[in-house]
């Protein structure tokens, strides 16, 4: 079985919507791929280093990316745990020397005074609006407290992405009423809770931070789509965020939710109702992702409400210290779906790197317009002033960031581009216009403590016609990584390389991993402050564990560390059945890490069973393993019981 032969069956994501005829970044792999060098044999699948892009078509690797400093003694690697298998077990798997304790489940109230979670689902909407919320995704933590004490407590932030309904309500989705949108709107959004260590225990602890932004939240709008612009004019005032993947987090403290596959939520009554070009490039159609709200709920229909649809796809800002603070979706970050805003500073300006999770669409870059320090000085918010860019990879290892602005290039009043508003609402459409790289769908973007290199993953996608590398079809994903312009993350210039190929050689003999190392769609990623690259996957749960996928080595979804330096990667934790690993926070002293599991339990094809309202534990009962219960995104605590620094 080749790769070819290997290729997920379809999920929303895989399926593009992008009809521009911009190179793809598999066209360009192709002749990149001729010209590098890649450190082979063992568990070492980096590339060798970045080509020079002055250097010219055919040049020699340049050297490799400078050591991390100060990290190892002797030369020796990052990685100091002992690799944990592939497992199909529906539990939590981690190394020898570690323990992985659940936390914050979904249902937890977020006081001691609150509703208690009812097994049999039937909290009602009310309820779940004081309870965490289903299907956990990206997070940060923010300390309270200097030195050792914020290490031992501080405010978990954390992302609701979506609700699986056949579990969320006791009779499952047959029929959707208002009652259950209400609910489902109450499970989305995002988790303020503090927890701290009690007596040798991370626990979540009574707070007047606690608080959830849900699906029915007043939010407000910044930037070049203020609030007053027509196109969010809609029956009913700005409120929620729904389908909250990644994260970001702020250098003045505040966290970033990132609003990925919002078109899903919408569809129309009217049978004659048509989707513009516009609304069709972000997959918008009238018979909607399957939630069927807007049978019951008018708000979701692109019919009766036509603008509704215009408030989602932004980045939102929370303050998680001011529970009192209304959400503020900023629109110079652009409107698409993102799946993350990962922020770096450099030259005193903030930089945020967000992808378009879908196969064939970008990835891009805001730079702010001034130090943030200085804008904050002057009472503006740094995510308001600045420009947002979307990248294009050359053959010979160059790269360029293009403006999206307006009066910029081609996107000006002649060729229909109102104003910087009519730019952002219509992010996609003017990354087609610039001549941006499609991709196989971008997802999370993680920046070097040191070096600055940054690294994004691309689960898995079409191939769009690459002969060489990445595959076509490409249904094991890759990690790219480039290196800005001297450094400097505000740069629009850069060079990049092939990270690594994520897959099976036993199914693809171009994968380099050792075979007791194997994975597929890495998605989640990020830095520990050592220089430990974390990766986290999302196989699909129609591909997870079955052999005529290629994916019967790979085990369940599962999370791996990488040596950036050396090359050398290990699995690190593997998840219970059904599951997908993703979002992750470190506490300061690296002692403590929090790993995120999402919808144990959803229906796999390699289980031949699905989840049902008589029957919800069908796939896993994770984690109370409760047969009168159901399974449970949640939040683990993952610690050395050393109490060393996880992963050295």
């Amino acid at each position: 079985m080749t790769a070819a032969d290997v290729r997920p069956m379809a999920d929303p994501d895989d399926i593009s919507s992008n009809p521009s005829g911009n190179s793809t970044f598999q066209e360009i792999v192709e002749a990149r791929l001729s010209r590098r060098s890649v450190i082979r044999g063992g568990t070492v699948v980096a590339a060798a280093g970045f080509i020079g892009a002055t250097a010219g078509v055919g040049s020699a690797a340049a050297a490799p990316a400078p050591a991390p400093k100060g990290r190892g003694k002797g030369g020796r690697g990052l990685l100091g745990f002992q690799a944990v298998p592939p497992s199909t077990d529906d539990k939590i798997k981690v190394p020898a020397g570690y323990t992985a304790e659940v936390l914050i489940p979904w249902g937890t109230p977020l006081s001691s005074r609150g509703p208690a979670w009812k097994k049999d689902a039937s909290n009602t909407a009310a309820d779940q609006a004081l309870q965490v919320g289903s299907h956990h995704d990206g997070m940060s933590f923010f300390p309270l407290g200097a030195g050792p004490l914020g290490s031992r407590q501080g405010l978990l932030v954390l992302n609701h992405e979506y609700v699986d309904q056949v579990l969320l309500f006791p009779d499952g989705d047959a029929q959707i009423t208002k009652a259950k949108v209400d609910k489902a709107l109450a499970a989305h959004g995002v988790t303020v809770a503090k927890v701290a260590q009690v007596k040798g225990r991370w626990q979540l602890v009574d707070s007047k931070y606690n608080r959830r932004v849900t699906g029915s939240t007043p939010v407000t709008f910044s930037g070049p789509v203020g609030p007053a612009h027509p196109a969010l004019k809609a029956n009913t005032k700005p409120m929620g965020t729904l389908n909250n993947c990644s994260n970001g987090q702020t250098p003045w403290g505040t966290y970033l939710a990132c609003e990925e596959n919002w078109n899903s939520y919408f569809g129309a009554t009217d049978s004659s109702w048509k989707p513009t070009a516009e609304q069709a490039r972000y997959g918008v159609s009238g018979a909607g992702g399957g939630y069927k709200w807007h049978q019951a709920d008018p708000r979701f229909d692109l019919a009766a409400n036509p603008n509704e649809i215009n408030r989602f796809g932004w980045v939102v800002e929370i303050d998680p210290f001011s529970p009192g603070s209304t959400p503020v979706k900023r629109t110079a970050l652009g409107r698409i779906k993102h799946e993350g805003a990962t922020v770096t500073e450099s030259r005193g300006r903030v930089v945020v790197y967000t992808g378009d999770d879908q196969d064939g669409e970008y990835v891009y870059k805001f730079v702010g317009s001034a130090p943030w320090k200085a804008l904050r000085a002057l009472r503006k918010n740094p995510l308001d002033h600045g420009t947002l860019y979307v990248a294009k990879f050359n053959d010979n290892g160059s790269g360029q960031w293009l403006p999206l602005k307006h009066g910029t290039g081609p996107l000006t009043k002649a060729n229909g581009w109102a104003d910087q508003a009519d730019v952002l609402l219509r992010t996609r459409q003017a990354a087609d216009a610039v001549g941006a790289t499609k991709l196989d769908r971008p997802e999370w973007v993680a920046v070097h403590p040191d070096n600055k290199d940054v690294y994004l993953t691309l689960t898995n996608g079409s191939g769009w016609d690459n002969k060489v590398n990445p595959r076509k079809p490409n249904p094991y994903g890759h990690i790219v990584r480039w290196r800005e312009r001297r450094g400097d993350n505000t740069a629009t210039s850069f060079e990049w390389d092939i990270f690594l190929l994520a897959g099976d050689p036993a199914y693809d003999p171009q994968v380099t991993l050792a075979p007791e190392d194997v994975f597929g769609s890495p998605d989640g990623i990020g830095f520990d402050r050592d220089g430990r690259l974390w990766i986290q996957t999302d196989v699909s749960n129609s591909t997870q564990n079955r052999p005529d996928r290629g994916h019967d080595n790979i085990g369940n979804n599962q999370m791996l560390a990488a040596d950036p330096r050396t090359g050398e990667i290990r699995r690190f934790l593997v998840g219970p059945r059904g599951c997908e690993i993703t979002g992750f926070a470190v506490a300061p002293d690296q002692r403590t890490m929090f790993v995120n599991v999402q919808h144990p339990g959803e229906a796999t094809t390699f289980w031949q069973a699905a989840p049902t309202p008589q029957n919800p534990n069908a796939v896993s009962s994770w984690p109370d393993h409760d047969p009168a219960g159901r399974p449970r995104s949640a939040t683990v605590v993952i610690r050395r019981k050393d109490g060393g620094v996880i992963g050295a």
